[in-house]
């Protein structure tokens, strides 16, 4: 079995599109755990938000993850995933942890839509709140950190595997 490259990061860090970039250029497979979140709920992460609440929305993500079984694959996980030490466990034990950070000011350039986006969060809980709760936890997560801020695509690929 060869190992998986797990991604984590705050929303819009570009955990999905590197993802696809990186399975690619490292020959693996590809997986967007919000994508198949989507997909098995038929509801947009938005939705199930509004809908039913954030603790339902982190309990129907962590199901997803420990249903998740990759081999020789890159998963890009949703933003929230860090809240669950269950679904971490599962996904370190496949393989490396990587956190794609942003700073806040590079996060706030990139999340336009951060009220309909699907972003896990309390009723109200501002931007700066959510950053400063959320990094440490992606650290305490990651095996490697890399900064793609400001980076194009590739370069910030090539930044990602020279980082493996």
């Amino acid at each position: 079995m060869r190992p998986n490259v797990v991604l984590i990061g705050l929303p819009a860090a570009g955990k999905s599109t590197l993802g696809v970039l990186l399975a690619k250029r490292l020959s693996l497979d590809f997986v967007d755990t919000d994508v198949a979140l989507q997909a098995r709920t038929g509801r947009r992460l938005q939705d199930i938000l509004d809908r039913d609440g954030v603790d339902a929305f982190r309990r129907l993500e962590e199901e997803q993850i420990l249903s998740l079984r990759p081999s020789a694959t890159v998963v890009a996980t949703g933003g929230s995933v860090v809240y669950s030490e269950a679904a971490m466990a599962h996904l370190k034990r496949g393989g490396t942890t990587l956190y794609l950070f942003l700073s806040l000011a590079r996060w706030h350039e990139r999340l336009r839509d951060f009220g309909d986006r699907g972003v896990v969060r309390a009723p109200g809980q501002s931007f700066e709140s959510l950053y400063a709760e959320r990094e440490p936890l992606y650290r305490r997560w990651a095996d490697v950190v890399v900064d793609t801020g400001g980076l194009g695509h590739e370069d910030a690929v090539e930044r990602i595997a020279a980082a493996l």
